[in-house]
């Protein structure tokens, strides 16, 4: 069975394709990319739903690793795309942020009415009231 899973190996690995996609330069970036994708998808979202704190660190996060993934040898270009991409989404993010918040994003929205109908106050004390319900319904 040994000899079987070597030849295996041995087959995969001559030919220059399969052993790239059976390689970590090729599935880190591919499970990598939920965070751009993520990204891409959050910028159609409410402005008041951005975290700065959380968009300059993966601003500086996407910055470090698309200089790391041309610095390795081989050069991985498939990370460096990754990277590429989250830094470009999270820019547009920072932007939306500081537009929302510094720049008179909110108050324009508000006149238009479009900012969130979400009571955030209202909404921790139901969601308190809840977690209360639920811890005396686990002690009977």
């Amino acid at each position: 069975m040994a000899a079987f899973v070597k030849a295996i190996n041995a087959k995969i690995r001559a030919h220059p394709m399969l052993n790239y996609v059976c390689s970590t330069h090729f599935w880190g970036p591919v499970s990598n990319f939920g965070i751009p994708i993520a990204a891409v998808m959050d910028t159609q979202k409410s402005p008041e739903l951005i975290s700065g704190q959380m968009t300059a660190a993966l601003c500086v996060y996407s910055a470090t690793f698309m200089r790391y993934s041309l610095a390795v040898s081989p050069a991985n270009y498939l990370l460096f795309a990754c990277h590429f991409i989250n830094e470009g989404s999270q820019l547009t993010q920072g932007y939306r942020y500081l537009n929302y918040h510094h720049w008179g994003g909110k108050e324009e929205m508000a006149k238009k009415g479009e900012v969130s109908k979400i009571d955030a106050p209202a909404e921790s004390k139901k969601l308190g009231e809840l977690v209360e319900k639920a811890k005396t319904e686990l002690k009977k």
